[in-house]
């Protein structure tokens, strides 16, 4: 199967939790019925016709988590060449305002300090803004 040529739009969110002093960060891990199963992610997905990006991060982020958010400031963007597809992953600083995660598509999560993020462990896509994120956590 070729590359598509045109970038599929792809949001994440780095959420944190409001009035959270360590201010730890949620990734959720890829459940097994997922592509890139068992790897951690910042949650989020693909930008539907019609949505601006912080449209479809709200959105995603309530089907996939259950949880409201409050969408900050993007922390960068990148594209990311999949065997079948380029993806444009733009990633935004997010807020738990309040409730509790409710796990749909993955199958564990945990809040962390950034420095604490396994890149090992951690989809290829996600890796480049872990260093971002921590320039942007101080």
């Amino acid at each position: 199967m070729a590359l598509k040529t045109e970038p599929v739009l792809v949001v994440a969110a780095v959420i944190r939790r409001a009035g959270d002093p360590e201010r730890r960060i949620l990734v959720v891990r890829r459940g097994p019925d997922q592509s890139g199963a068992g790897h951690w992610e910042f949650p989020g997905g693909k930008v539907e016709v019609g949505e601006s990006p912080e449209q479809a991060l709200l959105r995603e982020i309530d089907e996939e988590l259950s949880l409201p958010i409050k969408v900050g400031a993007l922390i960068g963007e990148r594209d990311f060449a999949y065997p079948t597809k380029l993806i444009r992953l733009r990633v935004y600083w997010a807020e738990a305002t309040h409730g509790e995660v409710r796990l749909v598509e993955h199958d564990a999560l945990k809040w962390c300090l950034p420095e604490e993020i396994n890149l090992d462990e951690l989809s290829a896509a996600d890796r480049p803004f872990v260093g971002m994120i921590l320039q942007g956590s101080k």
